[in-house]
């Protein structure tokens, strides 16, 4: 990600709003940049992350966008791996051992009497290495002498300046601390997102969507600000696979004196490398969704099938059903939860969820063998429908005509 100081010069107050002074992606001259930074970089696969420094500062010469170089070097750089060079002997011991004689220098004096030269001599003796592969390993565990061994992207001029503004947008984050997104589908891919980089948030229904409340790092709520502010800023990538969202958050960068407001929305021109979650996570799911459509999704229907549409909001967790049927004429709703092959801890966690949701029009579809009793299952508030291969459509429709009820969504 872009630190700081490559990000603040991008930073503008315009009427208390935050903007972001981002590249254009059709002008010739970053597109020249660009393409020049990637040629730069191709070659040096092989070799430290100190060449490429140096690479990077005498492309820079007296440019005075040096700024936006440095900024796309960053991301070149982030994109690839560096890794340390295997070493027979550790640096930091080698360090230890030569400074214990104190400084050296070229030429010998009163009160130095060896040289440098006399004590890598020596050093490489008790190692029974050469004296020039010894200078070599001094400082091999010093990021800068890591060797750039792939670059894992297979950038463009135009993807490079993409993501470069989407690090800029990201690294704007940095300083806030508090971010209201307003959601309105891939509800399965925000939640995971949320999950994966622990961020606290509180959430609630509003109308076809959610509004979700996060602490930012410089929230008072907050203590490891550095590593919060991390992954705060990380998560924001998210919101562009959605279709349909709405972000504001409050931020006070370095350079100004009042908070500024920072609005994103899904018609912001950025992408998302992310990965959205698959529409299905099993193949029982996948074939329930076509069988219902084959049998029940004509325009005669009177049920309408989705995957994914309602979060059940239970604290700092969330349940999300696979799919909800939805009455065409009066509104009900039923949800359904495939209960499947899956590990006895998550059967746990997902018993925990259904119990604390408390969903009356909630089905659960068992799969006989995943060792759930009807004893494990009696406190459990859905309605339960065992199968032994794979749901029975007839029956599953027949709980849902008993369940639906009308929508708590508050929408």
């Amino acid at each position: 990600m872009l630190t700081g100081d490559l990000v603040r010069p991008r930073l503008r107050n315009r009427n208390g709003q935050l903007h972001i002074d981002m590249l254009d992606g059709n002008n010739r001259h970053w597109l020249k940049t660009a393409d020049e930074l990637i040629r730069l970089f191709r070659p040096l696969v092989g070799q430290s992350q100190r060449a490429w420094d140096e690479a990077v500062e005498a492309y820079e010469g007296d440019r005075t966008d040096y700024i936006v170089i440095r900024g796309l070097a960053k991301v070149l750089t982030d994109g690839a791996m560096f890794e340390p060079i295997p070493t027979p002997i550790d640096p930091a011991a080698l360090r230890q051992r030569l400074f214990t004689h104190g400084p050296v220098f070229d030429q010998p004096d009163l009160f130095h009497a060896n040289t440098r030269e006399e004590m890598l001599a020596a050093a490489a003796a008790e190692t029974q290495l050469e004296p020039q592969l010894l200078e070599r390993l001094l400082y091999a565990d010093r990021p800068s002498e890591y060797l750039l061994t792939a670059i894992k992207t297979e950038w463009t001029a135009q993807t490079l300046i993409a993501r470069y503004n989407l690090e800029l947008a990201r690294a704007a984050l940095y300083w806030s601390d508090a971010m209201q997104v307003d959601v309105f589908d891939h509800f399965k891919t925000f939640w995971k997102y949320l999950k994966l980089f622990k961020l606290m948030f509180w959430a609630a229904p509003i109308a076809d969507g959610y509004r979700v409340e996060l602490d930012g790092p410089i929230s008072p709520f907050v203590q490891s600000t550095t590593r919060y502010g991390r992954q705060f800023a990380v998560f924001l990538p998210t919101l562009f696979l959605g279709e349909r969202w709405t972000m504001k958050a409050t931020t006070r960068p370095p350079q100004f004196d009042e908070k500024l407001v920072y609005h994103l929305d899904h018609t912001t021109p950025l992408t998302s490398h992310f990965k959205a979650a698959a529409l299905y996570d099993s193949r029982m799911e996948a074939d329930f969704a076509a069988e219902f459509e084959e049998k029940f999704g004509s325009e005669r229907g009177k049920w309408q099938l989705a995957r994914e549409d309602e979060v059940l909001l239970l604290g700092d967790t969330v349940m999300i059903p696979d799919f909800s049927l939805t009455h065409k004429k009066d509104g009900r709703r039923a949800l359904i939860e495939i209960v499947g092959f899956w590990h006895p801890d998550y059967l746990k966690r997902k018993l925990e969820k259904v119990r604390a949701a408390g969903r009356r029009n909630l089905l659960l579809l068992v799969y006989e063998h995943v060792n759930l009793t009807e004893q494990a299952l009696s406190d459990v508030p859905a309605e339960v429908l065992y199968f032994k291969t794979k749901p029975v459509l007839k029956d599953v429709m027949a709980a849902v005509e008993r369940i639906a009820a009308p929508p708590q969504r508050g929408d």
